[in-house]
């Protein structure tokens, strides 16, 4: 397995359109490529998927140990691994969880992708702090972003090699490669009609400004080792899946099928009913987008609360608020939803929620402590009843129960990444097997 992390000094640097296009390009040379994505995002790696038609998971220097980081990473191919905000940027004090960690776990080579758009012979100095940061990452090259001409790109090229690195790669400015987002980040793919177009189009811009034999010479470092599994919380699952329900770990699911569950997938979107099943699960996405919809799906709905009286129902995030009585939109519009929790949220007074997670369950499906995160703008209008987890924050600090339980029922905004079993409040998650 050969494989490399393109990491940028600060978000906003360009690394979704490098890796994209790096995975559309490679795939188009007939390269055997797959994608991760450091950190846990949910929208990037399906990107990904597209770009080279193979899985992508999420590797999580925060929530998972160095076993589980490298037997997600391990298999066949080139893995290009996508970074997230700045290379060493992670959760508070000391960075923990960062791309930086993922790329000393795995002993992979780091490429620094560099906005140099307002940038000059800056960019040397710039280089050469991140190269010498820290001995166990090592920057192993660079691609310069935004570069206006190319008496710039060879003033910084200069300035770059004085440093003793590679430039491997100067993109030009290009507006149109953009693509929209919404308050969680970007559209998702399969929202976007013209998809293969568009990463085609990045393809070709990489083709022509990096050099992807170098890249590939570049990531030429074996990976190995293997990792815990996360046990099925049931035998039988049925699992939401469409636009409203889309955020579901696939490293969790693997560990589930290869621990022989079966799990049947629906869409309440498509006024499904939930699948029998000893389990049912509502994963996060976008229900405020659809909640008008989702009120609607009568047989979606009404099967919902009848499994609910003869096995159990988990929601996560978006899952949890359909879980509850009503949901206000961002117009305002209270819309009913299934009525299984005491819970109420808004989106008409936004807020953001956002932060790494520990936390305890106290009953629900899904028991001992976890590793999970929080990414959610919605506001509690009321949440009654039996809370589901004790939770801390990144810094081991104790914050209020999150989550609600009723019977079978139970869900929180936390997103689950991975166990965590063993460790205390605050500990280093990512130093665990």
């Amino acid at each position: 397995m050969r494989g490399l992390v393109v990491a940028a000094p600060a978000s906003g640097s360009g690394k979704t359109t490098v890796v994209l296009g790096l995975l559309r390009a490679l795939r188009r040379r007939g390269v055997a490529v797959r994608g991760a994505k450091s950190g846990p995002d949910y929208i990037d790696p399906r990107f990904h998927e597209a770009a080279c038609g193979v899985p992508c998971v999420n590797l999580d220097a925060w929530a998972m140990g160095a076993g589980r980081l490298r037997a997600l990473a391990s298999g066949d191919g080139l893995l290009v691994v996508e970074g997230a905000m700045g290379l060493f940027d992670g959760a508070p004090p000391e960075g923990r969880g960062s791309t930086a960690e993922v790329a000393r776990v795995l002993g992979l080579p780091v490429v620094l992708v560099v906005d140099a758009g307002r940038m000059g012979q800056s960019v040397g100095p710039l280089v050469a702090g991140f190269a010498r940061h820290d001995p166990g990452v090592r920057v192993a090259g660079v691609i310069l972003n935004r570069v206006g001409s190319e008496r710039h790109r060879r003033m910084l090229e200069r300035a770059v090699g004085a440093v003793g690195l590679p430039v491997l790669g100067a993109l030009p400015r290009e507006a149109e490669l953009a693509h929209p987002s919404r308050h969680l980040g970007l559209v998702q793919a399969e929202e976007r009609p013209d998809l293969g177009a568009f990463l085609d189009r990045v393809a070709s811009f990489v083709e022509q400004h990096v050099d992807l034999d170098g890249i590939q010479i570049l990531a030429m470092e074996g990976l190995g080792g293997t990792g815990p599994l996360v046990p099925p919380p049931a035998q039988r699952i049925a699992l939401a899946r469409d636009a409203a329900f889309a955020f579901a770990y696939p490293h969790l699911l693997a560990d589930w099928r290869a621990a022989g569950a079966e799990i049947a997938v629906f869409s309440p979107l498509a006024d499904e009913e939930v699948p029998e099943a000893d389990l049912g699960i509502l994963p996060g996405g976008y229900p405020e987008l659809h909640a008008g919809r989702l009120a609607g799906a009568d047989r979606f709905m009404t099967s919902l609360r009848s499994a609910a009286e003869r096995m159990d129902i988990y929601g996560e995030c978006g899952g949890y608020m359909v879980l509850g009585e009503a949901l206000v939109d961002a117009e305002g519009r209270a819309h009913r939803m299934a009525g299984l929790l005491g819970l109420e949220t808004s989106f008409a007074k936004r807020r953001l929620h956002l932060g790494y997670r520990r936390v305890e369950a106290l009953g629900g499906p899904f028991p001992g402590c976890w590793a999970a995160h929080e990414f959610h703008y919605a506001t509690t209008l009321k949440a009654e009843g039996e809370p589901l987890f004790r939770a801390w924050d990144a810094e081991g600090v104790e914050l209020p129960p999150m989550g609600l339980r009723r019977g079978g029922v139970a869900g929180s905004f936390a997103h689950l990444i991975d166990r965590a079993d063993g460790l205390d409040a605050g500990a280093g998650l990512g130093d665990g097997a």
